[in-house]
């Protein structure tokens, strides 16, 4: 079945390439800010989740799949974190995707069976130091994650992909040589660093019928980093 699907932000990075991938069976509507990497068979809709309604936007009556990608990495030392930083992060991670959400809650409801996929960071479980604002941030998304999906089983299925380091414009500041690039790479007990198309092809895979016995489920795509040690 060809399903009405809602990316926010998903105009660069993991987003374009998820969009890429569903746009062959499904109907894809990207809302950001920019039009980016949007290609032809795509539909963008100009959207600022910090400032604008998703009750503006022209979207189909039913929404059958949606992803939220605003997302943000702020790494220092806490102690150089001004207590603005975390608001900040939290607004953007967390209670923009929540007002979105609550926004086209009607149209997911108009679907037989709605999938939602948020994104966390392995941060949230592998303590690391520099990340206290975004692992907050984005441990309230897995913890709204799963609660939603209590709430609504069995009409939505929600989930949450949680990356490692992925090479994207996101991080950009982290990777930015081949030897920072190499010195993340050796992090990993698959000795490489995420790609957009890899997160993209998790998110296909929960966006589609494949994984319909998954709910309420935060699945690390990270390259081994938060379950094995083989350093």
């Amino acid at each position: 079945m060809q399903k009405n699907i809602l990316l926010i932000g998903g105009s660069y990075g993991i987003g374009a390439a998820l969009a890429q991938l569903l746009k062959r069976d499904h109907n894809v509507f990207v809302a950001s800010r920019t039009k980016g990497e949007v290609s032809e068979g795509i539909t963008h809709l100009t959207f600022d989740a910090l400032h604008d309604n998703i009750l503006d936007l022209s979207l189909p009556e039913k929404i059958h799949g949606f992803a939220y990608f605003p997302g943000s990495i702020n790494l220092k030392p806490f102690k150089m974190m001004k207590p603005e930083t975390f608001v900040a992060d939290m607004e953007l991670n967390f209670h923009a995707l929540v007002q979105v959400v609550h926004g086209i809650l009607p149209k997911l409801k108009q679907a037989e069976q709605a999938n939602l996929v948020f994104f966390s960071t392995v941060a949230v479980k592998v303590g690391m130091p520099f990340h206290t604002s975004v692992a907050a941030a984005k441990g309230a998304i897995e913890g709204f994650a799963k609660a939603l999906a209590a709430e609504y089983a069995p009409n939505f299925r929600v989930n949450v992909i949680a990356p490692s380091l992925t090479d994207t414009s996101l991080a950009s500041k982290l990777l930015n040589n081949d030897s920072n690039k190499e010195k993340m790479a050796e992090r990993h007990p698959l000795k490489k660093v995420g790609t957009a198309e890899d997160i993209a092809a998790m998110a296909s895979f929960l966006l589609s019928d494949q994984s319909q016995w998954i709910t309420g489920q935060v699945l690390g795509v990270d390259g081994g980093l938060s379950t094995l040690n083989n350093n």
